[in-house]
């Protein structure tokens, strides 16, 4: 069946974004694939813009304290990218795009997608505002099989993908502090920004601990410092006396913390909304939260903005 103009048009756009203009093009595409995957430029955010959609219910204001217009600097969603086709990822992005800055390929899941559907997928995060970056358990991978010697290739592969950004952790391979921050100093020496991780996933850090890692971070060059979410927890719950203390000892627009998830012990469901809801309670709005699944998106902005079940800011019931 030969496809309409409207069809080929897009089909040309989606190679395009994909980076293959010189590959040669079938005019016939299955017509549910060609709609399902074509980009939607409406949603392109530029440096300075506020979110470009109109949302229903446009008489419903944020909340003063909550940043809209992307990039944002405060008030940061970090989305966890577990493994998602790209076709997903569109419909998620057309829908909650506005709502998520930054987004991890989570461990080293980069590796297992074929080269084309990673560079696509990397592609389309950007087109929409969104940042990607490669999760720190990639990095202690390379450095625990290959050590430090297989560290460029990795950077090189990285920027070869489309991405600027990596996280570098030791959730399992241990850092020193002086390792830290030549691990850090050389990945920004070889053109990628650094997000540092702090904590680990099986032993519990004290506040000034983190707060000293954070520390290191910052002064090797890492842009943003996350904190692992299995340190926050205790027993399964928000331990709020040690985010209380993290806040006191660092600068908590540089700081995100992360949620945790059902692979750390004794954590439901719940407990990760109480978490959500402590934060923004405790931090107001623009509280930066990572680990946040692709499902929860707009919940957790519906938290930030009031309309979740932590319920109006600063409203209390009448006695």
């Amino acid at each position: 069946m030969r496809a309409s103009p409207a069809l080929h048009v897009n089909t040309l756009k989606l190679y395009i974004f994909e980076g293959f203009e010189g590959r040669h093009f079938s005019a016939t595409l299955p017509s549910e694939a060609a709609t399902r995957v074509k980009p939607c430029h409406r949603h392109r955010h530029t440096r300075g813009s506020p979110m470009t959609q109109t949302t229903a219910f446009e008489f419903v204001k944020p909340p003063a304290g909550r940043s809209i217009a992307k990039p944002r600097t405060r008030g940061l969603t970090m989305m966890i990218d577990q493994g998602m086709g790209a076709r997903h990822q569109i419909d998620l992005l057309e829908a909650a795009g506005d709502y998520v800055d930054l987004a991890k390929f989570k461990t080293g899941t980069s590796a297992l997608y074929p080269a084309d559907i990673l560079r696509r997928k990397v592609a389309q995060y950007v087109e929409h505002g969104v940042k990607p970056f490669i999760g720190g358990q990639f990095h202690e991978y390379i450095l625990a099989t290959l050590g430090t010697a297989g560290l460029p290739a990795f950077y090189a592969e990285a920027r070869r993908n489309g991405f600027t950004t990596i996280e570098i952790s030791d959730n399992v391979v241990p850092l020193s502090p002086t390792e830290r921050r030549a691990r850090i100093a050389a990945a920004v020496d070889a053109g990628l920004e650094v997000f540092g991780e702090v904590g680990g996933k099986d032993r519990q850090t004290t506040a000034a601990e983190l707060i000293d890692q954070a520390g290191e971070c910052f002064a090797a060059g890492a842009s943003l410092v996350l904190v692992e979410a299995a340190e926050l927890m205790t027993a399964g719950k928000p331990n709020a006396a040690l985010i209380e203390e993290l806040s006191r000892g660092l600068d908590m627009a540089r700081v995100i913390i992360e949620l945790p998830g059902p692979w750390i012990a004794d954590v439901r469901t719940c407990d990760i909304e109480d978490l959500k809801k402590l934060l923004v309670r405790t931090f107001g709005p623009d509280v930066n939260i990572a680990n946040v699944t692709p499902d929860t998106v707009i919940d957790l902005e519906a938290t930030r903005r009031g309309l979740g079940v932590a319920g109006p800011h600063g409203y209390k019931a009448p006695a």
